[in-house]
């Protein structure tokens, strides 16, 4: 039985950095909306409620049931889920007269407290509330505060129940892995077993008695998430695993040859398909980014498709699916606002009559590359940074043509090389360089030439979910640019993007 945590979301931005914080424990934790989340059985030590855009004296501000919860198993309320606590038995929530946003220090800390057992007096916190908890009810006891804040954290008594008006997720708040390591460890009484070792170990005895002798076909785009799924099915069904990886015309520059034979060193049984002509016929004269999307999909999964009907008896379709494709699936509105679709073999299950399994849908993307390193896959790899599904075609802004293509491709070689032999490439999230549908004028030798511009792109980040532009040196950034201009025919100009996610996006398109 895998003991877990779980948490109640509340439409937090911080919500899935609760889950990657006690999972930085070695403790296993969920993340369900507020208004759907499992029985409360034995497996599950304590919950968390998470924050909230709304306050709780809004009309439709969101109501859980604890039933079965408050009172039974420890609970901690983060900042919305503390003022609902208050609110809901009795105590007050109101306005504050100084909202509270960003540092503040605890003056009064109860060390005596286990949820602060540690934590020093003037402990620095992060705060992001317009409210805050006026009055407590009778059975409530104060725990700590700021000059600010008289209610920053709580006890109820003769309860395992505790509110926090701060943020423990948040790098900002010096000791918030100590306050969470006190909940689920201390209280909770998690025993910190959830490691990638024992992940690796429990999903391969589960997939070996779940797929018993069935033969399994899976995509493999040469990413991190696909990879690591086809090494774990490969060490628990073997031969009975066949992989597909298809050249779709836009990937980055000799990347078909090199991941197809990384892939066979690997000991998979791989089918590589040049499809370039087909995909780039589709492509000609499309320039809206939404229909090169749809398009690429559509015509992978007929790709794919047509290769899988090739083989015989297969029953299962694998996909690299990881747990922040899954939390967005149910959120606490449904699905997010669509920004972009995303290339996947989605429609394919049904259609081919198969069954899905997706054996790193628990995990997040730095949890992946840990996995894989268990599983002893190289660096090249588990290091490589996050390429979108359409591959260039999202970073060739407007109509798509075989020239434009060989323009990035080669201008993008030069950008990660560069990365690479400079010792950058590690320091770096994701990279990328976008072709603009824009010509200026340039000099070279005494000619006058109007040629197209590159954006240089490369983003810190740790999922993905936010980013921040990448602080390149500038000699580096020099280096870089005149490689491009003098070795790339067709391009005269290259500009840095110094725009962070958000309110920008990583990719352009």
């Amino acid at each position: 039985m895998q003991e877990k945590i779980l948490i109640l979301d509340f439409g937090s931005q911080y919500t899935q950095l609760i889950a990657r914080r006690i999972r930085e424990l070695n403790v296993y934790c969920e993340i369900h909306p507020f208004h759907n989340y499992p029985p409360i059985g034995r497996s599950i030590k304590g919950v968390i409620l998470s924050g909230s855009p709304f306050s709780v004296r809004d009309r439709d501000a969101p109501v859980p049931d604890l039933k079965g919860i408050k009172g039974e198993v420890p609970l901690l309320g983060v900042c919305y889920g503390a003022q609902f606590l208050a609110h809901s038995n009795g105590g007050e929530v109101q306005p504050s007269e100084t909202r509270e946003y960003g540092r503040a220090n605890l003056k009064f800390v109860d060390q005596e407290n286990r949820l602060f057992s540690g934590i020093s007096k003037g402990t620095q916190v992060w705060m992001s509330h317009g409210d805050t908890i006026s009055k407590i009810p009778e059975s409530y006891k104060i725990i700590g505060s700021t000059s600010d804040v008289r209610v920053g954290a709580f006890e109820i008594s003769d309860e395992k129940t505790y509110g926090i008006q701060f943020h423990p997720e948040v790098y900002h708040t010096t000791e918030g892995k100590k306050i969470l390591h006190n909940f689920v460890v201390n209280i909770c009484q998690c025993k910190q077993s959830w490691t990638p070792a024992s992940f690796v170990e429990t999903t391969i005895a589960e997939l070996k008695k779940t797929l018993g002798n069935d033969r399994v076909v899976l995509g493999l785009s040469g990413g991190v998430d696909s990879s690591v799924t086809a090494v774990l099915l490969n060490r628990a069904v073997g031969e009975n695993l066949t992989c597909i990886f298809v050249d779709n015309g836009l990937l980055r520059k000799n990347e078909y040859r090199k991941v197809l034979e990384s892939y066979r060193h690997m000991g998979l049984n791989v089918i590589g398909i040049d499809a370039k002509d087909r995909f780039l016929n589709r492509l000609a004269g499309i320039q809206e980014p939404e229909n090169k999307r749809k398009i690429i999909g559509r015509e992978f999964i007929e790709v794919f498709e047509e290769e899988a009907g090739k083989l015989e008896e297969v029953k299962w379709l694998a996909q690299g699916t990881i747990y922040p494709d899954v939390i967005e699936s149910v959120s606490v509105k449904g699905p997010s606002a669509t920004i972009k679709s995303h290339h996947n073999v989605g429609g394919l299950p049904g259609k081919m009559n198969l069954k899905v399994v997706e054996p790193l849908k628990l995990l997040f993307k730095d949890e992946v590359r840990k996995v894989g390193r268990i599983l002893s896959m190289s660096d090249t790899i588990l290091n490589r940074h996050p390429f979108p599904g359409p591959g260039l075609a999202i970073r060739i802004l407007g109509e798509i043509t075989r020239e434009k293509i060989r323009m990035l491709q080669e201008a993008d070689n030069i950008f990660m090389q560069g990365l690479k032999m400079h010792d950058l490439y590690d320091d770096v999230w994701q990279a990328a360089v976008i072709l603009l549908p824009v010509q200026s004028v340039g000099v070279m030798g005494d000619e006058r030439t109007y040629e197209f511009v590159v954006v240089i792109r490369a983003v810190s980040s740790t999922d993905g979910m936010t980013a921040d532009w990448s602080r390149l040196p500038y000699d580096f950034l020099g280096w870089v640019s005149n490689e491009i201009i003098n070795k790339v025919m067709g391009i005269n100009r290259v500009v840095y993007d110094i725009s962070s996610k958000p309110p920008a996006t990583i990719e352009w398109e």
